[in-house]
């Protein structure tokens, strides 16, 4: 090959690799804002039955919630593991919340077709600005939290959910 050639295939290679990591650091999760669970507690949404609901009532226990959207189909195909995990975990204090990405009456219509055993809110387009908080900066979903009873966020998980770690993860102390 010429030198040129050499040349050329040098350079694609070191911006390929550079922009491989840049994507790769770019819609990493980032640690989650202090303020996240505070905004979060701070919260009233609407129910499937359109009634505005206080997240503070949720304070205190072992919590995770769930990012998700109708039109996501990861979100939708992890919905029947985690009603399963509502009612095995219920007794060991851990509640899970959805809290979907759309507007009140598609989660509706949703939710009667698609019942689970964990409450549902609508988040509409602010709840992608809560995930951006929980350090969800690409604003994929599903997107899940796991705060401890105490408030503190103990992980964040971007993509459907593995539920062997999920469940390691909500054992450990």
């Amino acid at each position: 090959m010429k030198r040129s050639t050499w040349l050329i295939v040098l350079v694609a290679l070191l911006f390929a690799a550079g922009g491989a990591w840049f994507g790769l650091h770019r819609l990493a999760p980032t640690a989650p804002a202090a303020v996240a669970v505070t905004t979060l507690f701070g919260q009233s949404l609407p129910d499937m039955k359109e009634q505005p609901q206080a997240l503070a009532q949720w304070r205190g226990k072992l919590l995770l919630v769930n990012f998700w959207a109708t039109w996501c189909a990861p979100c939708v195909e992890e919905m029947p593991e985690l009603s399963a995990l509502q009612s095995d975990a219920g007794n060991n204090g851990l509640q899970i919340i959805g809290i979907g990405i759309d507007s009140p009456a598609n989660l509706r219509e949703f939710s009667i077709k698609h019942p689970v055993s964990y409450p549902l809110y609508a988040g509409g387009m602010g709840g992608s600005e809560l995930t951006r908080q929980f350090g969800n900066q690409a604003g994929g979903l599903p997107f899940s939290v796991l705060i401890s009873a105490d408030g503190q966020v103990r992980k964040t998980y971007l993509g459907r959910l593995k539920m062997d770690e999920l469940r390691r993860d909500i054992s450990a102390k």
